[in-house]
């Protein structure tokens, strides 16, 4: 696959705090990637979906409710059960350093916490993208 990066920015569960979400997206947007914003209130059925849908290469959620290890597991299996397990996922957000381990042992490819500079972002997205095509 060629072209731009194709990322889905999603903010998953009740959480109704998504200027983080915003920043995040448009900084991969103003990089160059196309940025599809899913809203608020997101099931992961919901934007495993709309990754499909969109033929993304990755996955960005923001979480800061404390559901992460609900909502990153069934994310994933979400996305395996659409087949769609070559989307890089990573996530930001509220994620105690205690519990990345078991986000990476599912699947989840990198946690980024409060106040991570947006080129460390778009770097690691772009990066990460391009070894994944490969």
């Amino acid at each position: 696959m060629s072209g731009p990066i194709r990322v889905v920015v999603a903010k998953p569960g009740l959480d109704g705090h998504d200027r983080g979400a915003k920043v995040v997206a448009r900084a991969l947007r103003d990089a160059g990637m196309e940025v599809i914003y899913t809203g608020l209130h997101q099931t992961p059925a919901q934007i495993a979906e709309t990754a499909v849908q969109e033929d993304a290469d990755a996955i960005g959620v923001s979480i800061l409710s404390g559901a992460h290890l609900v909502l990153f597991p069934e994310l994933m299996d979400e996305l395996r059960a659409r087949g769609a397990e070559d989307v890089v996922v990573f996530g930001g957000g509220i994620i105690p350093e205690a519990d990345i381990p078991e986000l990476t042992r599912i699947g989840v490819s990198r946690i980024f916490g409060p106040g991570t500079p947006m080129q460390e972002i778009v770097d690691w997205v772009g990066a990460h993208v391009v070894s994944a095509r490969a």
